[in-house]
């Protein structure tokens, strides 16, 4: 048999991840010869990186199709989540650097780990087999893991690190099973393989308990009831710019790997993981809204609105469907726009020897500074779901969804929740603009470039909420026929 021969044009597909791949390796070595002084080069080489492939994705550079015999597929649906996985992993780079700088946190290696993080969160929205999909959530994951534990001298964020570590392990090892299963049920890696021997396959228990076992990973990586027991902990342990970027970037990644696995790898047991994904939907709205309503930490607060929000791209993909896919698209693309811009202000209002991780901290801002107030109102109000900020749309989107998927239930219990979500964004707005504060409170952060970024990421929700349109003709194309 004649070996074939391939040649330099066809890999042009994967042109954005060897560039990416490319970048980190020589950020590495550049890092070597810089000192704490110099230490910037690295932070600007790292975001730069990241904007240059983001640029090439969205101009078409290497252009679409499949590589390493369909391994890595690069599609519409691909180019949208990674150029905003791009954007917000530069995004949450400019949060870190002048918080960690501040603390004597920032090494080398934190660039490091964001590059090969987003690479591996690349990698698993263009996933067209088993080994890349867990490969790209592995490269993701052990540089989460490291990432969390960068303050070493924290008990909190050391033991943030281990549950991280313990609790993920877990889940990577619920979904290898699974993925073994699927193997086993249908003799094939490929997703689209798998797909096409789902019907004629006589392992038909086998392969439905794999996809359960899929879904119960895909549940821990998205944060989801009943698997996000790590979430709160690791949320209020992580330094804040962490934070921001585990809590955004990832679930557009989570995003991807749920499509590959579910919709081309297990479509035609559609009507199994439908029910799944919509119990996991009701679960995590309950117990994220209920449970944050009684937070006083911020992070926390956000942590337990994270699993409600996780419950509400569960209604797009309980819809099914390519209206279901594409809601769920723009949601997971609208909340990690909200996420970073959440962390964000809390960035912002810390200074050194102090983190306004707390709702009292923010008691009396808008006296203090009027401005800052109104940014926050603008995060918060899009998190609750108020129109016309961002967030009112994609709830919207995804509760729509459910009622073209015949999920009239879901689409009410999602409605309920939304309602009592808003209360615990409200009671921030509350103590902003009608509370006295505690005691004096430091003034925020006065570095002017992280007021700038935070500034356009926040009135980002509100531009987005006037002209969401073209995002979601964008969702839209990704999953046309």
């Amino acid at each position: 048999m004649t070996p074939t021969v391939r040649t330099a044009a066809d890999f042009l597909p994967l042109l954005p991840e060897l560039v990416l791949a490319g970048g980190a390796f020589a950020l590495l070595m550049l890092d070597l010869f810089l000192d704490e002084r110099r230490r910037v080069v690295s932070h600007v080489f790292a975001v730069g990186l990241l904007l240059v492939v983001a640029a090439m994705l969205a101009t078409g550079v290497g252009g679409q199709g499949t590589v390493l015999s369909g391994m890595f597929v690069r599609d519409i649906a691909a180019d949208v989540l990674k150029v905003t996985i791009c954007v917000v992993s530069a995004l949450a780079m400019v949060y870190t650097w002048p918080y960690l700088r501040e603390r004597g946190l920032f090494k080398g290696e934190v660039s490091v780990l964001m590059l090969f993080a987003t690479l591996g969160m690349m990698l698993m929205v263009s996933s067209g087999s088993l080994p890349m999909i867990y490969l790209g959530l592995e490269m993701l994951a052990l540089c989460s893991y490291a990432l969390v534990a960068v303050d070493r001298d924290s008990p909190l964020g050391s033991e943030a690190a281990i549950k991280y570590f313990v609790l993920g392990a877990l889940a990577s090892g619920l979904l290898l099973y699974g993925l073994s299963l699927v193997y086993g049920a249908t003799g094939s890696l490929d997703l689209a393989e798998i797909a096409a021997n789902t019907a004629v396959t006589d392992q038909r228990m086998m392969l439905v308990t794999g996809v359960v076992f899929v879904v119960a990973g895909i549940a821990f990586k998205f944060g989801a009831a009943p698997f996000h027991m790590w979430l709160p902990d690791v949320y209020h342990g992580a330094p804040t710019p962490i934070t921001l970027f585990i809590g955004a970037a990832p679930k557009l990644a989570a995003f991807g790997m749920t499509y590959r696995l579910l919709e081309v790898g297990a479509g035609p047991l559609e009507d199994h993981w439908r029910i799944l994904l919509a119990g996991l939907a009701v679960l995590s709205l309950a117990i994220g809204n209920l449970t944050a309503l009684v937070q006083t930490n911020l992070k926390r607060l956000l942590a337990y609105s994270t699993v409600s929000h996780v419950g509400f791209l569960f209604l797009g993909f309980a819809g099914g469907g390519a209206q279901g896919f594409s809601a769920a698209m723009f949601y997971a693309i609208s909340y990690s726009l909200m996420s970073a811009a959440a962390f964000g202000a809390i960035i912002v209002m810390s200074s050194r020897g102090f983190e306004a991780d707390r709702i009292d901290d923010y008691k009396g801002l808008n006296a203090r500074s009027p401005w800052l107030a109104a940014l926050v109102l603008c995060v918060m109000a899009s998190l609750a779901g108020l129109p016309p900020f961002l967030g009112f749309w994609a709830k919207l989107a995804v509760l729509r969804a459910a009622l073209q998927g015949d999920m009239l239930w879901l689409a009410l219990v999602g409605v309920v929740f939304a309602v009592v979500g808003s209360f615990y964004y409200l009671r921030v707005i509350k103590a902003m603009y009608f509370d006295q504060p505690d005691g004096e409170i430091p003034a925020p952060s006065n570095n002017r470039p992280l007021r700038l970024v935070f500034a356009v990421n926040a009135l980002l929700l509100l531009a987005l909420g006037v002209a969401w349109n073209p995002i979601m003709e964008w969702c839209v194309r990704a999953f046309q026929a």
